[in-house]
């Protein structure tokens, strides 16, 4: 299968459907083969590239899309092809104008009819692509606070411990995760929007709900990553500085901290997203000085209610797209696939960057995102998922180094 999904027959029907299909699908294959060698004005760090983009002004008409739609969704029977090549090929921006387009030629709601018309993960693939970014990552935000409260909960009435009350750590752990992967892997300003987004939707305020729901010193990470880092100049590639904190934590190591004492690694992981680059650095100096990765110090100088949580963060600091892929994969691997996962990443990172974590997978596991998902799912939830992902990467024509992301 191909991103060019439309049959010849289509194009003269919707000929803006075709033509933007193959924009999109040219311009992200040029900017894999332009952009992902290091970019000089981000230290060396390759650049974002996303799988879906915004179609120029010339290709676009919103109108012509809300038109589109309706003819698929009328009458008896829904072209799911339509919805498809029209929602996973547009970005979020231009899929609020069509949305707009429709209620006023129509004086319908789009999301409402697209709600009526489809079903099961395909329409949970829809209805995500359809909120705005922000609002979106506020409700998956949302829903993991939520499971996690109710698993702690349960964890305290669990009376004689056992593979029940391990297994509901586990899960515990789990959401903690989607917690990290949605807060530490974008800039702190966008972290800001989703807190907004989150306070407006939810009327409650997104540090007061974690204090509500979430306990102990995991509250304290993802309390502190909404922190404000007043320092401008605190995130910076200064390896004097970074040394200087490598060794603040190697002096730490060994020594036993009263309840009340703030742990060294968490300190400065939980500040992870204002500063990547710094953080970076400090692991690359603290292996140097203490002969060990900082995962090992970490296993071993850390609790478990918070390992997990910190683990996923130095993951995230050294290569973001990586860590991405290994979620994708565990999503995938074993008798049953995590649909949330997987719908959660794909389309939350389709115009961000997909497409490096479509390398990143393709060079860790040696075979290509698209065709692991493309066994994993089926129907029309494969094949919306399968044209936000794009054509399999280019591994083969692009020689990608592993690298720290930031």
């Amino acid at each position: 299968m191909s991103c060019l999904s439309l049959k010849l027959e289509d194009t003269n029907r919707f000929p803006t459907l075709f033509f933007s299909q193959f924009y999109r699908a040219h311009t992200v294959i040029h900017i894999l083969q332009m952009s992902l060698p290091s970019d000089p004005e981000n230290n060396g760090h390759m650049k974002e590239v996303p799988t879906v983009i915004s179609l120029p002004a010339t290709l676009f008409d919103a109108m012509a899309d809300a038109r589109a739609l309706r003819v698929a969704m009328k009458g008896l029977g829904t072209n799911e092809k339509v919805i498809i090549d029209v929602l996973c090929h547009r970005s979020n921006a231009q899929r609020q104008a069509i949305s707009e387009a429709f209620n006023i030629e129509f004086n319908r709601d789009l999301v409402a009819d697209l709600k009526s018309e489809v079903s099961g993960k395909f329409k949970s693939v829809i209805t995500s692509l359809m909120l705005p970014a922000v609002e979106y990552c506020a409700k998956e935000l949302h829903e993991a606070i939520k499971k996690f409260a109710r698993k702690e909960a349960l964890l305290e009435d669990i009376s004689l411990f056992g593979s029940d009350s391990e297994t509901l750590s586990l899960a515990s752990a789990y959401e903690t995760n989607v917690m990290a992967e949605i807060l530490f892997t974008r800039s702190y300003e966008e972290v800001v929007k989703i807190a907004n987004a989150y306070n407006t939707k939810y009327k409650i305020d997104l540090k007061r709900e974690i204090k509500q729901d979430i306990s102990g010193r995991v509250q304290k990470i993802f309390l502190k990553s909404l922190q404000e880092i007043k320092d401008p100049t605190i995130d910076s590639d200064s390896v004097a500085s970074a040394q200087e904190e490598a060794k603040l934590l190697l002096d730490k190591v060994g020594k036993e901290h009263s309840s009340t004492d703030e742990n060294p690694f968490v300190n400065i992981l939980s500040y992870a997203i204002q500063r990547r680059r710094l953080t970076s650095v400090i692991f690359q100096e603290y292996a140097k000085i203490s002969g060990e990765p900082i995962e090992e110090t970490l296993k071993s100088q850390v609790s478990e209610d918070i390992l997990f949580c910190l683990l996923e963060i130095v993951k995230i600091v050294r290569n973001r797209p990586a860590y991405f892929a290994e979620r994708l994969e565990l999503a995938m691997r074993g008798l049953s696939t995590d649909h949330n996962t997987l719908i959660r990443i794909i389309v939350s990172r389709s115009e961000i960057d997909l497409a490096n974590i479509k390398l990143e997978y393709e060079r860790i596991y040696g075979k290509t995102l698209y065709g692991s998902v493309e066994n994993a799912t089926s129907g029309d939830y494969r094949r919306s998922l399968l044209a936000l992902i794009g054509p399999p990467a280019l591994n083969h024509e692009i020689a990608v180094p592993p690298i720290f992301f930031m």
